[in-house]
């Protein structure tokens, strides 16, 4: 089996327990995820199985996108609902103040990753050294705001947003963020993400399905193919001609190919064979000439 599965994540599990779940329903070892949801989060999580694992880092780039609530005035240990309450403040719920509060953090902005977090610092993760009472100092880091929208006013303490960002955005991080911009604090109640690399809620898979599907003999149907996951890359097809290039992982000249975009510099590119197998997501370089160099072989 190789494809990627659409899984909608539930509450309660992690990543990695829907990982295994993922490997004991197919029978396959060759499973992986494309970035944790905690285990409070709901959402999109793509689960790669077999060829498919060699494109996780590859659907983790892609854009996100999240529906969060926000509770103002309470603070916690972890940013969220699940930490213990540090502070609690009083909420002025000026729709306008807050509306202009959320724009601020659109565009590029600085995170602090939070310490209940599973970035490693000396071989341990934040998480780890939070639960053993230690704080340490985290560099802040540069993360893309595409879009924010508040879906919701939800008087006297809450707001829903919706935002569009880049990998290694946190949204906890971002809830509290606001938070401290009002002036009464924040964290993020719940979360639920809608959509990554190109992945939506809209055709996510509930594991008790899946495993209704395995039960009758249906599971691969349920398995999206490579092509299909990297739809939105241009399309390259090489000749016969110079196939034996190509399966030796060799650049590809541009006499070599034939793609209907128009490509340019540093783009990204889905290649075939001349029976249109697809061999690998190359990028393209430009040598007075547009090559093709192998990124990730896929065969």
């Amino acid at each position: 089996m190789d494809g990627i599965l659409n899984i909608r994540k539930e509450k309660g599990f992690t990543s990695h327990d829907v990982v295994a779940i993922v490997r004991k329903t197919l029978q396959t070892k060759k499973v992986g995820h494309t970035g944790t949801l905690d285990p409070d989060a709901e959402g999109v999580l793509p689960i790669c199985v077999g060829k498919a694992t060699k494109l996780s880092e590859i659907i983790m780039q892609g854009k996100k996108q999240y529906r969060a609530v926000v509770r103002l005035g309470i603070t916690t240990t972890t940013e969220d609902a699940s930490g213990e309450v540090l502070e609690q403040k009083e909420v002025v719920f000026d729709e306008t103040e807050i509306a202009n509060a959320v724009q601020q953090f659109v565009g590029e902005i600085k995170q602090i990753p939070p310490m209940y977090s599973a970035i490693k610092v000396n071989g341990k993760k934040l998480y780890e050294l939070a639960r053993e009472g230690k704080e340490i100092e985290r560099k802040a880091r540069t993360v893309t705001i595409h879009q924010i929208q508040i879906t919701k006013f939800l008087p006297p303490e809450r707001l829903e947003i919706q935002v569009d960002c880049s990998k290694g955005t946190y949204i906890r991080t971002l809830c509290s963020d606001i938070g401290k911009r009002l002036g009464c604090g924040a964290h993020m109640e719940s979360l639920l993400r809608t959509e990554t690399g190109g992945f939506t809620l809209k055709q996510a898979i509930t594991l008790d399905t899946l495993q209704e599907m395995a039960e009758q003999g249906r599971a691969e149907q349920a398995l999206l193919s490579m092509t299909e996951a990297l739809k939105a890359y241009p399309q390259a097809v090489v000749c016969a001609k110079w196939e034996k290039m190509l399966y030796n992982g060799g650049k590809i000249h541009e006499h070599a190919y034939h793609c209907p975009q128009h490509l340019q510099a540093q783009d990204m590119v889905t290649v075939f064979d001349s029976n249109k197998n697809l061999v690998g997501l190359y990028q393209v370089q430009d040598e007075n000439e547009l090559l093709l160099k192998p990124f990730r072989m896929l065969i």
